[in-house]
């Protein structure tokens, strides 16, 4: 038989030892790294991944010293104690994975620290953290490598294979390589061989210190994307001196955390960065891994293909599958649970310091607290509406032994998702539905599509779920009835929009909606347009991997409109918005708040401002768009009291103030490991 993936799923030799596929768990901070507590789930979140398969796993970021922390008091290995405390972690991996490897990654957040102690390669201030660094001194730099050298033996100590050395995403190695936050003129700075200096020292005598049997991975950063970056030219030279140093590995870094090109967000393109570190490669010798907005095996492996890089990092589809090598050595890539890049559950949580998860899959960063046994007694249960939240009660119901049937009054399932997949740079979310379709399939679940279920349909089951999501809500506006307004439904399922188009409402589904009405053509798509758009290009086109800008023309004229008088798009996701906000920006999209929607007729909307009504205007469209939140769907819920049956109601249908796949997902997931 002839093995699936045969690239990406053979191993890789790197002389002292071997990695069993080609598979790397990129690093992504949880934070359950920062609390001695959370050992044993950290142990277990990392032991998941390998009983799937991974070859190689690289932790989140530990601090070579309190300056380096990213917060206080957070995730450090500084001491024997630490050591010790991280045999736990190691330990576990290799039981579960007996040829898994596992990196610890050292990372130093320089300028991007959040207290008071930061220090940098010159004192400027990031615009992400409100502290000032100071400028480290000669004495301070020396004494910051011999603390990432401890860290490495520490780790070596601790049990694992090897580390990582965190270079790039703008941290305190990369402000050192680049003149953006580099302005000294000592044997650290004034030129790039001074400036690249810090990193190749680090490696060097971290390679004296653990020996040759270890691994050491840098991670490097390929391309900025700030202006004052480093140059082609700068970034070859690195590579080469690391290498040089001793590195076994080098690993892709892609952007700076300030930097205003996307790098991983769902809207990224699929593997948009794999030619940058095919061009790096073929100027070193040792494996080199791509990174960023890799997802699927087919991809990974025409990668691994087409080109020279050696090895895949991934980070959040490991997070959405931990089994995901398992499923790609079993040729069912159709069952992979694929991560979407939304950020709303892994980076958004930690930019607010909560425990990173998955919203397609809540279990991860929970695997010790959210487990799925098999039922002892398996019970009847019908979940009526095949959304989010539904889908996730069916598919976690039958695979714990359940016999489910779901009922959908539309042809299709998704719900919510079958809209959003429609947004330019949402097309990936239709991979969710597809896991779900297989799914249900899979584990015998007795799909009822086009049936509006009854109380009477319903009699008989020992549990009910109503998971019957929402409808959009319609504003008390004079003329709401008017020919030109539209639900935002039916303007993303096929509902004629004219060229001008004033949108109500300014939440996460008036963006959407004003991105799919302006954006004819999606970038997501197609890479080249995709860099104009943003003002990037490939690292060797120009210093720090940005240019001017070149936003596509839009599609339509489009009035973005909300009721409050603050900012419109605050309340998008963290990591997410900005991308947003900038895209809408990029189309001309023209926001106005404080408004008050005074009538429609055929002339078109009519509005003024504030609570003194002032400034009236008329738009002049040829349509309204109605994004103005949604009311819950559950109306069966009184039918079914009525009968005497108490349904268990999630998702929208329970809570409709804001569309929430996350919070769906997840109190289906939970609700079903409890019958």
């Amino acid at each position: 038989m002839t093995q699936p993936y045969p690239r990406l799923l053979s191993p890789l030799d790197l002389g002292f030892t071997t990695l069993r596929n080609r598979v790397v768990m990129g690093s992504m901070h949880t934070g359950l790294e920062d609390r001695s507590r959370d050992i044993g789930r950290l142990a277990e979140y990392f032991a998941e991944r390998a009983r799937g398969g991974v070859g190689l796993i690289i932790t989140g970021g530990y601090a070579p010293n309190r300056t380096g922390w990213l917060l206080p008091f957070a995730a450090q290995m500084t001491s024997s104690a630490d050591a010790r405390q991280h045999r736990r972690v190691t330990a576990a991996v290799h039981a579960a994975g007996a040829e898994t490897k596992i990196l610890l990654q050292i990372l130093h957040a320089g300028r991007y620290a959040f207290h008071p102690l930061s220090a940098s390669a010159s004192s400027i201030k990031a615009p992400t953290t409100p502290f000032r660094p100071r400028r480290l001194s000669g004495r301070g730099i020396e004494a910051t490598i011999d603390d990432f050298v401890r860290a490495a033996a520490l780790a070596r100590e601790a049990g694992y294979d090897g580390v990582e050395i965190m270079g790039s995403e703008g941290y305190l190695l990369n402000q050192f390589l680049a003149p953006r936050t580099n302005r000294r003129t000592d044997a650290w700075g004034g030129s790039a061989e001074k400036r690249r200096r810090l990193p190749v020292e680090i490696v060097r005598r971290t390679r004296a210190a653990v020996g040759a049997d270890f691994i050491i991975c840098y991670r490097l950063s390929m391309a900025d994307f700030v202006p004052d970056g480093q140059s082609w030219d700068e970034i070859v030279a690195l590579a080469q001196e690391v290498e040089e140093a001793g590195a076994t590995l080098i690993n892709t870094g892609i952007g700076w955390h300030e930097a205003r090109v996307p790098t991983i967000v769902t809207s990224v393109p699929n593997s948009a960065f794999a030619g940058i570190t095919h061009a790096l490669a073929q100027h070193v010798a040792v494996p080199v891994i791509a990174s960023n907005r890799i997802n699927m095996p087919e991809a990974a492996e025409q990668i691994l293909t087409d080109t020279d890089v050696s090895l895949i990092s991934m980070a959040r589809p490991l997070l959405a599958d931990p089994a995901w090598v398992r499923k790609v050595s079993a040729d069912a890539a159709d069952e992979i649970n694929t991560c979407i890049a939304c950020n709303q559950a892994c980076l958004d949580h930690v930019f607010v310091h909560k425990t990173v998860s998955c919203l397609v899959n809540p279990r991860a960063g929970h695997e010790t607290t959210l487990t799925l046994q098999p039922t002892r007694s398996a019970r009847r249960v019908a979940v009526v509406g095949a959304g989010p939240a539904g889908l996730a009660a069916s598919v976690t119901a039958a695979q714990r032994g359940h016999l489910v049937t779901l009922f959908e009054a539309h042809p299709h399932i998704g719900g919510q998702f079958d809209l959003a997949r429609r947004i330019p740079g949402k097309e990936e979310f239709a991979e969710t539905i597809r896991y779900f379709t297989r799914m249900l399939d899979k584990h015998g679940v007795d799909v009822r599509l086009g049936v509006r279920a009854t109380a009477a349909d319903l009699a008989g089951y020992d549990d009910v779920v109503l998971a019957t999501g929402v409808t959009p809500r319609i504003p008390a506006i004079v003329g709401i009835d008017h020919p030109m307004v539209v639900s935002y439904a039916e303007a993303l399922t096929g509902t004629p929009v004219g060229r001008t188009v004033a949108v109500i409402g300014a939440g996460g589904i008036g963006f959407d909606v004003s991105e799919f009405l302006t954006t004819a053509h999606s970038p997501t798509l197609d890479r080249r347009e995709w860099m104009a758009e943003w003002g990037a290009v490939d690292p060797w086109q120009a210093r720090g991997a940005v240019t001017t800008p070149l936003p596509t023309a839009a599609d339509r004229e489009v009035y973005l409109l909300q009721r409050s008088a603050g900012p419109q798009g605050r309340r998008l996701g963290k990591t997410t918005g900005w991308v947003h906000r900038a895209s809408l920006r990029a189309k001309g999209v023209e926001q106005l708040c404080g408004v008050n929607y005074e009538r429609i007729d055929d002339s078109g909307l009519h509005i003024s401002f504030g609570s003194d009504r002032r400034d009236p205007r008329l738009l002049e469209v040829d349509n309204v768009v109605i994004c103005a939140g949604q009311d819950p769907v559950r109306d069966l819920d009184a039918a079914l009291r009525r009968t005497g049956l108490c349904a268990h109601i999630i998702g929208g249908a329970a809570e409709a103030l804001e569309l929430d796949a996350k919070r769906a997902i997840e109190q289906g997931t939970v609700l079903a490991a409890r019958l």
